[in-house]
């Protein structure tokens, strides 16, 4: 199979699905949760204004004059409108979206930064205390829970120093002209620094441990031998062949952990009160939002997909025996 071949039907497995995933959110959000007009009853509608709510989203429908609705709307890149908001609910999700990027990528970058320069570390050291406490630390880092490590930062750097604040994303009353202006401030980035380190630090011991079990497995390699006969540096060998060819499995898991991040780490924007798209997701179904809700669902995975997809692609990219080994199949 040739890369062309192989880039065709992995767009072609990602369209089909997407598909399924859109039909199954619809189905599901209107199956489980209740009337969604019984959230709107708290504004004191008599009956007939229910009706004429149910009219105005198109609940007095059949659903599966609901369903072609829904897909035809997608297309056209119309979400509908938020019960709890009373407004279109695609400008809420981008903006939703933006905040949770501005906390997750920059807490991924420094975990996929620092992870695999320890993993390079610890297989360096094999056999040594280095690396027995480095697995431990590891292992111990990545089964916290995060809500806990939070409000151990929250409780020593917020209530007992006092030198950070400890919830949203900038102090209140605020005014930002835009996303950027948001964030370009050194107030975003206080509020920054507790939230991210706490997800750095669950993320941190995955890329570290893929990347010392990588390297060992390529330090028996022969061409390491070689290296060794050659009479390269030891730390040469470890940065320049070992630890190049071990990333791959670091690069593609970075690609899926980028694409699972875009819903949030959930529990840390509610601990941090952070406004961002796990935190909304779970106002929605709360509030029977399901335009909200099945739209931040869909966008989560569509966004999953799409990430690994690109992880498939680099992957293939960085290791041509993927669409060979495809091919076969």
């Amino acid at each position: 199979m040739g890369k062309g071949q192989y880039i065709a039907k992995r767009l072609i497995q990602l369209v089909i699905t997407f598909l399924i995933i859109l039909t199954i959110l619809f189905f599901l959000f209107r199956l489980a949760l209740p009337d969604p007009t019984a959230a709107l009853v708290m504004d004191g509608l008599s009956a007939e204004e229910q009706a004429m709510v149910r009219e105005r989203f198109g609940l007095d429908r059949p659903i599966v004059e609901q369903y072609f609705i829904y897909l035809r709307n997608f297309m056209r890149g119309e979400f509908g409108l938020s019960f709890h908001y009373k407004s279109p609910v695609f400008p809420i999700l981008m903006e939703k979206l933006f905040n949770t990027l501005a906390l997750m990528l920059p807490a991924i970058f420094v975990s996929y930064l620092i992870g695999p320069l320890l993993g390079v570390l610890l297989s360096w050291k094999r056999g040594s205390n280095i690396e027995f406490t480095g697995i431990i630390g590891g292992l111990t880092l990545r089964s916290a829970p995060v809500f806990w490590t939070g409000m151990i930062f929250i409780m020593v750097f917020g209530i007992w120093l006092g030198i950070l604040p400890t919830s949203g994303m900038r102090t209140l009353p605020y005014e930002a002209s835009s996303n950027l202006d948001k964030i370009l401030t050194l107030d975003y980035l206080r509020h920054l620094i507790l939230p991210m380190f706490t997800i750095a630090i669950y993320y941190l011991g995955l890329p570290m441990l893929i990347m010392r079990n990588t390297m060992l497995e390529i330090m028996g390699e022969d061409f390491i031998e070689l290296c060794q006969a050659k009479g390269l540096s030891e730390r040469k060998i470890m940065y320049k062949h070992v630890a190049r060819n071990a990333l791959l499995p670091v690069v593609t898991q970075a690609a899926i952990t980028i694409g699972l991040a875009v819903g949030g780490q959930v529990v840390v924007e509610v601990v941090f009160s952070w406004p961002g798209l796990g935190r909304e997701m779970i106002q929605a179904v709360r509030t029977s939002d399901f335009p909200m809700a099945q739209s931040a669902f869909m966008m989560m995975a569509g966004l999953v997909l799409v990430m690994n997809t690109v992880a498939d692609l680099l992957y293939s990219y960085l290791d041509p025996r993927v669409v060979l080994k495809g091919g076969d199949k």
